[in-house]
């Protein structure tokens, strides 16, 4: 009889520990398998341009109510085309409290103003309004309405002091359009990294922020337009292909937004220095970032320096690719590119 117990004991010692094991190997097997993801794709209107926005959870949750929300939300803090934003109640001056938003839009906004030698400027909106490429009316642009409002322009006529905007002049005026649409980018982008997403594509107007994979679970890939007159379409006509992991892209260019009076192109970069369009060599400027504030700010400065200061300056930025492309005397267009924006082309 003890032999019998012993015996059964052994057995059923073996046992267990076996079912155990395919137990242990089991779990193992299911925590290793790939986790299926649901790709969504949003698209949408916000800032007076379009958005398309693409994720994938493990769940096939469809967020585009909360990105709206998020987004318009957004448009309440910094939109100059929105009269009752907090950004235009401060260019009335109804108030001067500025919230989260604006404090780090100041705060990309200033550092690039230094590292650009003034080139990018956030209270440039007197000139913007008077070209015609703000919220205000367009004017009858000629020197002494430029040298009248070159008086209200200057970063170092700013400054934050705790959660107060405190402007030299009450005339002065705040323009983010250069950097919010790319800011904005980074706070949808946050977002779904907060609720664990970790394979998206942002995109806003033009400007992008990636993670992960797509669908097919290869590297995003973005385009880069050519910068042609009446290249309209954003990806019909392109200059080149990036491979972007982890990062954000931003482009601007003179070829979009621009009127045309009297034979004469007048385009949306406003040399804050001259108070007049600036008329340089570069047609467009792609630079890639870690943050899309970053990218949407630097890429303004270089339209704005033009070819030889952008490329002095992008020398001394870490973190930051760039593929400037810019007329050649013969007309032909000639690249600059940094050597870590070439590892990423696309043959």
């Amino acid at each position: 009889m003890m032999q019998d117990c012993g015996f059964n004991f052994k057995f059923n010692l073996m046992r267990n520990l076996i079912v155990a094991c395919f137990a242990v190997l089991s779990l193992h097997t299911s925590c290793s398998k790939p986790e299926k993801l649901y790709y969504i794709k949003l698209s949408g209107f916000a800032q007076g341009t379009s958005y398309h926005i693409t994720y994938g959870m493990a769940d096939s949750i469809n967020l585009s109510e909360n990105i709206d929300s998020i987004l318009r939300d957004f448009d309440m803090s910094l939109s100059a085309w929105e009269p009752n934003s907090l950004l235009s109640r401060i260019n009335r001056n109804e108030t001067d409290i500025i919230d989260e938003k604006f404090y780090k839009t100041y705060e990309v906004a200033e550092r690039v103003f230094r590292e650009s030698e003034g080139a990018f400027d956030l209270t440039v909106m007197p000139l913007v309004n008077a070209w015609g490429f703000g919220p205000g009316d367009r004017k009858e642009v000629d020197s002494l309405l430029i040298d009248s409002l070159l008086q209200f322009v200057g970063m170092q006529k700013v400054r934050i002091e705790g959660n107060q905007l405190v402007k030299s002049d009450e005339r002065i005026s705040i323009d983010v359009n250069a950097i919010a649409q790319g800011y904005s980018v980074d706070i949808v982008a946050e977002y779904l990294e907060m609720l664990g997403c970790v394979n998206y594509m942002v995109e806003i107007g033009g400007e992008v922020r990636t993670r992960g994979k797509n669908a097919k679970a290869k590297v995003w890939r973005i385009g880069i337009d050519r910068p042609e007159f009446g290249n309209n379409l954003p990806g019909m006509n392109l200059q080149a292909i990036v491979e972007l992991k982890d990062r954000s892209l931003t482009t601007s260019g003179n070829y979009r937004k621009f009127y045309e009076e009297n034979g004469i192109k007048y385009t949306h970069s406003i040399d804050p220095k001259t108070g007049y369009p600036a008329k340089q060599q570069l047609l467009s400027a792609t630079i890639i970032s870690s943050a899309c504030i970053d990218a949407d700010a630097y890429a303004t400065a270089c339209m704005v320096s033009g070819l030889d200061k952008s490329i002095q300056m992008l020398e001394k930025l870490k973190d930051i690719d760039a593929y400037l492309i810019y007329s050649a005397e013969d007309g032909s267009y000639q690249i600059y590119q940094t050597p870590g924006m070439a590892k990423m082309l696309v043959e």
